[in-house]
């Protein structure tokens, strides 16, 4: 990355003042919204949040009182309408923090296309895009939504260069960010480097930590779920880990890791408990020791019912896992799922379904035993694998070690677009559901890792009286929207 004499090489290094600065100048010139923001107004301006609408506060009284915050997701074109969508989640749906999912344009810097997305969603008066298009409604219009609502706003989206996104959302008082180089890159996008989004989700990082120098605090949230389809648990943390390391070096103090549920309860706890425990642990032994963790669940992201019924059952199970994981934060999905965009109203009654199953469980936790012990150590020991190699191959530098990883195959995540994926690893259930490695790919896993895979995949095959292969994969992908979690053959309960 280049400007003038300044260059920002990829290395897991804090940027400078001057190498952010410059290359500050550039990202604003992007779109006529981001034209002289001025940092010192955004700072005040953040200096001014009160405590119940910062998104760092409210997460650490959460964590403080034990219990589990429900957020939604959504997002429409225009401002009136958004911030009508999201003072109804907020009032009649409860939501306890609030998102403004960002439109598929923006996510690929399309700002062109956005224009004409809010010109035509004028005109026909329903929103035709499936998001806010945050950047080109600017700081104004962006200011405009924080101060109609009455909960903390954090943008959610998928973006491989979210650096403008980012500077125009903390400029109007959002205190939360969701994303990273990896996270953000290789579930969405086919041909972008690693190496770019690796660079500018450091600048978005570097944004936070020069506000956290001027004293305002700000969340920042790596994607957990992914591709969000039979993701192994251990391929899920690891990339949060790495880009919660990421972003602790870029001056970023307040992270929330996240996961998205895999459907066996103990599995699902045991995911959390390690991935919590886990990155506090690297984030000490690399020195960044002043970093606040949280967490956050998210909900089923595959398949879903098309019965709203059957869909609730399914919103009520990951709010139940949830709050058994002891989860800062619960990402609510909503009856609709398998129907397209939800209406204001079905979001609602996803949230209040969380909220109601988030009630009844508050204070309880799944009670810890061999089963949920043996899980814990599972996830932790392939975890590591993966990390402690990404940093031998870096030779102790993460971002470098991140790229050299996705070549080689170190870290390897299932059905993703990204051409810079090995794709060579493969998941399946086991015959508890759980998620297992059906094919290692180039994961440097032990020997006794392997055969605990294995194993677990033998049992399965013998139950259902098939081999173990990759219909077993398909099936599963299946299952949850026909009612179950396991893909089993015909006949076989």
């Amino acid at each position: 990355m280049r400007l003038g004499d300044i260059k920002v090489k990829l290395e897991n290094k804090k940027w400078t003042e001057e190498q952010f600065f410059t290359i500050r100048e550039e990202v604003l010139n992007h779109w006529p919204t981001g034209k002289n923001l001025n940092l010192k107004d955004s700072v005040d301006y953040l200096k001014k949040v009160p405590d119940h609408k910062s998104f760092p506060k409210k997460l650490a009284k959460a964590k403080e009182e034990k219990i589990t915050l429900a957020q939604p997701r959504a997002g429409v074109a225009l401002i009136e309408e958004h911030i009508e969508l999201l003072t109804y989640l907020q009032n009649q749906g409860e939501a306890d923090l609030l998102p403004s999912t960002i439109d598929s344009y923006t996510r690929q810097n399309r700002y062109d296309e956005c224009e004409i997305g809010i010109r035509e969603s004028r005109l026909t008066g329903r929103s035709l895009l499936n998001g806010f298009p945050a950047v080109n409604h600017g700081v104004h219009g962006c200011r405009k939504v924080f101060e109609a609502v009455n909960l903390p706003l954090q943008a959610r989206h998928g973006t491989p260069d979210g650096r403008l996104l980012a500077e125009i959302i903390h400029a109007s008082g959002w205190t939360s960010n969701e994303g990273g180089g990896i996270s953000y890159n290789i579930p969405y996008a086919k041909s972008v480097p690693i190496e770019k989004t690796l660079l500018d989700w450091q600048y978005c990082d570097r944004l936070v930590g020069f506000y956290e120098e001027q004293g305002v605090s700000i969340n920042r949230e790596p994607f957990g779920p992914l591709t969000g389809t039979l993701v192994p648990p251990s391929t899920s943390n690891a990339v949060a880990i790495l880009e919660a390391l990421l972003a602790a070096e870029q001056g970023v103090k307040n992270i929330t890791v996240g996961y998205g549920q895999c459907g066996n309860l103990i599995q699902d706890v045991a995911a959390l408990r390690a991935l919590e425990e886990q990155v506090t642990d690297y984030l000490n032994y690399f020195g960044y020791k002043d970093v606040f963790i949280t967490t956050v669940f998210h909900q089923w992201m595959g398949g879903f019912p098309q019965d709203e019924s059957k869909a609730f059952g399914v919103i009520s199970n990951g709010a139940a896992t949830a709050a058994l994981a002891g989860a800062t934060k619960v990402i609510v999905k909503t009856p609709h799922e398998a129907i397209g965009i939800p209406t204001k109203e079905a979001n609602g009654q996803g949230i209040r379904a969380t909220k109601m199953t988030l009630n009844l469980l508050r204070g309880q936790r799944l009670p810890m035993s061999k089963e949920l012990a043996t899980e814990i150590a599972i996830i932790k020991a392939e975890t590591k694998c993966m990390i402690d190699k990404i940093v031998e191959i870096g030779k102790g530098d993460l971002a470098i070690g991140t790229v050299k990883g996705f070549e080689m195959g170190i870290i390897d995540i299932p059905f993703a677009p990204s051409k810079y994926n090995a794709g060579k690893m493969m998941p399946a259930r086991d015959n508890d559901g759980a998620v297992r490695y059906l094919m290692f790919g180039n994961l440097p896993f032990t020997e006794e890792l392997r055969e605990f895979n294995i194993k677990k995949l033998e049992d399965r095959g013998r139950y259902e009286n098939r081999s173990v292969g990759f219909q077993m994969t398909v099936d599963d992908i299946f299952a949850v929207g026909k009612g179950r979690l396991v893909g089993r053959p015909e006949g076989i309960r």
